[in-house]
């Protein structure tokens, strides 16, 4: 039983069902999400509900659905595209990247770009390193785009429908291995304001710092943490990584005086490496050790199980890492 609660992959289905019933400006469209239903099941029933007008497939090209999402968008469609991975965005950063992020700062305001690119991050089920990347600092890198990225069924609908009400461009990053979560979401209407971080678990010793499915192993080290040695882990969700709650993880570190990012990129120019900058610049007096940084190894993801496993970072990983920085 459900025990009252819904799938992530529902919660994002009933965000994209409610904001084009509240409005006819949005589209859905990608590859697969009509009568497929998505290749994770998030667009199922919205082919049935909303017709073939407003829910569409698109041809097996990542420019040309982002590029046509922000022209629909510039003339005042409310489009939601679908890129089925963050690996195949490469396939489209000219218009994502010099286009979508650039126009409306070109155009001195005068052009609105309220389109939501939705798209996953992976790993964990074998798809090898063309399907399973975590390519979130490459996006984060063009100034005009806003990146979310929800841990919860509660925060994929409410960060969803603020996605889509915003007048400038969202990259909206969903997790393969969240889809299948359970979470508690009101029935009735809320949103989920951007730049706001979320504090998943007091803690007085050190601050964990992620986001998305790294979230699962990361307040899974928090117990351990405070089961082997009583050690008292604050975790925080960041929720959005543009715009970045840079003031709430900076409190926190001052709070514990330790700081540990947790992330399933590699660390070459991650995100991690810009939340651990934010940190160090807004907390330095307050930290007793500097900020580290626990990832993914610099390879591609790999296919077979054990190596991937080990690739992804677990639980006895960060607390490794942890226990580390409460020795130094």
């Amino acid at each position: 039983m459900s025990g009252g609660k819904i799938l992530y992959r529902h919660a994002v289905g009933e965000a994209l069902a409610e904001e084009m019933l509240r409005d006819r400006r949005v589209i859905v469209y990608g590859e697969d999400v009509a009568d497929y239903g998505g290749a994770f099941g998030a667009t199922m029933g919205l082919f049935e509900t909303f017709g073939r007008k407003r829910v569409f497939n698109a041809p097996i090209s990542e420019a040309g659905i982002v590029g046509t999402a922000c022209g629909a968008a510039m003339t005042g469609l409310r489009p939601v595209a679908e890129i089925m991975y963050i690996d195949f965005i490469p396939l489209a950063l000219d218009q994502l990247g010099n286009q979508v992020a650039k126009a409306r700062y070109m155009f001195g305001g005068k052009a609105k770009i309220p389109m939501v690119l939705r798209t996953t991050i992976g790993g964990g089920k074998g798809y090898a390193g063309q399907h399973s990347q975590s390519l979130e600092s490459v996006i984060a890198q063009f100034p005009g785009l806003k990146v979310a990225a929800p841990f919860t069924a509660y925060d994929a609908k409410g960060l969803l429908k603020t996605a889509i009400r915003d007048d400038n461009p969202v990259v909206f990053i969903e997790h393969q291995l969240l889809y299948a979560d359970l979470g508690v979401v009101p029935e009735e209407e809320y949103l989920v304001p951007f730049g706001q971080a979320a504090i998943l678990r007091e803690g007085k010793d050190i601050t964990l710092i992620s986001y998305l499915y790294m979230l699962k192993n990361t307040l899974r080290a928090a117990e351990l943490l405070r089961e082997r040695a009583g050690i008292e882990a604050e975790v925080i969700d960041l929720r959005t990584l543009v715009p970045l709650d840079a003031e709430m993880i900076a409190r926190s570190a001052e709070k514990t005086g330790r700081c540990l990012v947790i992330v399933q990129s590699p660390v070459t120019s991650s995100f991690a490496e810009h939340v651990a900058f934010e940190v160090q610049s807004r907390a330095f007096g307050a930290l007793k050790s500097p900020v580290e940084i626990v990832s993914a190894y610099s390879v591609p993801p790999p296919m077979a199980a054990c190596l991937e496993q080990e690739n992804i970072p677990s639980p006895e990983r960060i607390v490794k890492a942890a226990m580390g920085l409460l020795k130094g």
